[in-house]
């Protein structure tokens, strides 16, 4: 199923630290900053940085350890992962539920979806702009104002990421694991020298100092569990990438490497901060750069460049990955995907998407202008996507596991506790930046719910028209039809009954081919499909066929090579004769459908975005003829 699961252990260990563990690899760049922001430590009060640094290292240990690699990552369809896959796995079990309670819990799945856009649109700006903050600390030595050049700098490294995603990642990708080898060994090392500093912090490790730390600041204490929820930012994306790597090397990744390193580093911040707190409370001061020695400082600014560029990289392919997903499952309008690498599965670039995300990722550089102010609008969408996982995780465990309710509850409660708190943490910051993730995710919710309402619609009204396919083959043994020579594959979403294109090429043309195929592609419910069952094909009559291409909703069809296969068992077929006729509909927004008025609006201009099923499945530009038909939805 994926390209990776022969290579290996130890080597996709290797890959996965800038695949899956970049985002939280960089995390300790600003968590912890924007924790003691917050908490303002004083002088002789160690539990403002005890406090927090507890409430991240269990939050490390609850969420990753327990959650995401203890029960999280073994809930997978055929080996793949994310929101889609556990959506589908539900899907599986919904006849056990009401209709109306099936579909609220479709909604909210297909809405945890969403809101991974909003945190792909934020996690490249958030983590660049970390990076290149640690400029501002080379201006006593360079004699230089290098702050003032921060955004533009990050906005062109953000730039330049996106500008390059059309030529593919795959050779600059060999390099993302050694980086990010020496990016944790780096976080590492400068944690161990720092940690001496103040050897006491290692008391932040129990777990007492973070409860006591929320007991006594009340209020406060939401807020600063939606600021710790950085730290764990980019579990989603482990659970998402599954599919490529397996578990065992995202256990390996995370326990022998990740883990050890963002723990050391954050104690190492821990402790400079505490032998010095009055230092710390000084403006400009920033808890992961003042860990390292100035000599060394150009080389770390570099190298942490580096890594938050490879972090943005992974979630930007996350991105292209669930917007595929999305589009074949019927969520989206079929948009352009391009193979970058037509020899590893899953290296796509998709334009529409790439600049989107490139537009709002440098529109929040310039509006925030820093990451202190950007961390405000972070979490919430995590948040969110961790609590409807969760709750998704315990419908599945009680009704396709079939696990008892305090087999299934227990973890889950133990998921929702600091869940909650990060939710509510984040809601707190929702004027100062919090609703844009939300936002996105709403809006990208409100097309994927028009769009496959609209096809709905649109489905029932081709569906008026059709004609049973017996009434054709009447026709044609009555030698009532014209035949010419050569092979016309007429498309159609439904695999029942004559497509509207083959009713119209009739009508107009008054002929028909000597061989006839109605081709049906259908994306099932589970991310793969074995080749001994992805077609079926029936003659109707003679030379008369139809066809059923079924693909995973994690596979790129080969639409015209699975089609000769097919044909290959009942006649001979030649390449170059074959036709494709495809219907392209012209809405009409005046029709019986039950949708609001904007939100056919919406639809018709979704369905001129889509393209069209000949060219999504790279058919013979040359060998495809669509035929116009106008429809009211």
């Amino acid at each position: 199923m994926s390209e990776h699961k022969n290579s290996n252990s130890w080597s996709l260990a290797l890959v996965a630290l800038g695949v899956v563990f970049g985002d939280i690899g960089t995390s300790p760049l600003y968590a912890l900053k924007e924790c003691l922001h917050h908490a303002k430590p004083t002088p002789g009060d160690p539990l403002g940085v005890l406090g927090p640094l507890s409430l991240m290292f269990w939050s490390l240990i609850v969420m990753v350890c327990f959650k995401y690699l203890g029960f999280i990552t073994r809930a997978t369809n055929q080996g793949e992962g994310g929101m889609f896959a556990l959506l589908t796995l539900f899907r599986s079990a919904k006849d056990r539920f009401k209709p109306q309670t099936s579909g609220a819990i479709v909604l909210i799945g297909i809405f945890g979806a969403c809101l991974l856009y909003g945190d792909g649109m934020i996690t490249p700006a958030i983590s660049v702009l970390s990076a290149v903050e640690g400029l501002a600390l080379l201006d006593a030595k360079l004699g230089t104002d290098l702050a003032h050049y921060v955004v533009p700098i990050s906005a062109g490294i953000i730039m330049s990421l996106f500008l390059v995603q059309r030529h593919g990642t795959a050779r600059i990708g060999q390099a993302f694991g050694p980086i990010m080898v020496l990016w944790f060994l780096t976080l590492a090392v400068l944690g161990i020298i720092n940690i001496s500093s103040y050897p006491g912090v290692f008391s932040a490790l129990s777990p007492h100092h973070g409860i006591n730390f929320l007991l006594h600041h009340g209020h406060e204490s939401f807020v600063l569990m939606g600021l710790v929820l950085l730290a764990v930012t980019g579990c989603e994306a482990m659970y998402a990438d599954i599919g490529h790597f397996g578990r065992p090397p995202l256990v390996r990744s995370w326990y022998f490497i990740v883990l050890p390193a963002l723990m050391l580093n954050y104690l190492g911040q821990g402790a400079l901060v505490l032998s010095d707190v009055n230092a710390a409370l000084q403006p400009g001061y920033h808890h992961f750069f003042s860990l390292v020695p100035k000599a060394a400082l150009i080389p770390v600014i570099i190298l942490a460049t580096a890594a938050t560029i490879i972090a943005s990289q992974a979630m930007i392919t996350g991105v292209y990955s669930l917007t595929q997903q999305a589009v074949q499952l019927g969520y989206l309008p079929r948009l352009k995907i391009i193979h970058t690498n037509p020899d590893v599965r899953g290296q796509i670039y998709m334009p529409q998407v790439n600049y989107l995300l490139m537009v709002s990722c440098l529109a929040l550089v310039f509006h925030f202008e820093s990451s202190t102010n950007l961390a405000a609008a972070y979490g919430l969408s995590v948040a969110l996507d961790m609590t409807f996982t969760s709750l998704l995780f315990f419908l599945v465990a009680r009704e396709v596991w079939q696990w008892s309710l305090w087999k299934a509850g227990i973890p889950v409660i133990i998921f929702l506790i600091p869940e909650i708190g990060y939710v509510s943490g984040s809601l707190l910051k929702f004027m100062a930046g919090a609703w844009f993730p939300l936002v996105i995710g709403l809006s990208i919710w409100i097309i994927m719910k028009t769009w496959t309402d609209g096809r709905a619609i649109l489905f029932q009204a081709m569906q008026r028209g059709r004609l049973p396919v017996q009434f054709l083959v009447d026709e044609i043994k009555k030698d009532r039809i014209i035949r010419v020579p050569g092979t016309a594959v007429f498309m159609s979403a439904s695999a029942d009954g004559l497509p509207l294109a083959l009713l119209h090429h009739l009508k107009h043309n008054k002929a028909l081919h000597q061989q006839v195929v109605l081709l049906t592609v259908r994306f099932e419910q589970v991310p793969y499909i074995q080749d001994e069952t992805r077609h079926e094909i029936s003659e109707y009559h003679d030379e008369f066929y139809r066809v059923v291409l079924r693909y995973g909703f994690s596979e790129s069809p080969n639409v015209f090579d699975d089609l000769c296969q097919a044909l290959s068992e009942k006649t001979k077929v030649k390449r170059n004769g074959i036709t494709f006729y495809q219907s392209r509909e012209v809405l009409l927004t005046n029709g019986p459908g039950k949708m609001a008025a904007w939100r056919k609006k919406l639809f018709v201009m979704l369905s001129r975005l889509s393209r069209p099923a000949t060219g999504y499945f790279e058919l013979p530009p040359r060998q495809v003829i669509e035929l116009g038909i106008q429809l009211e939805v």
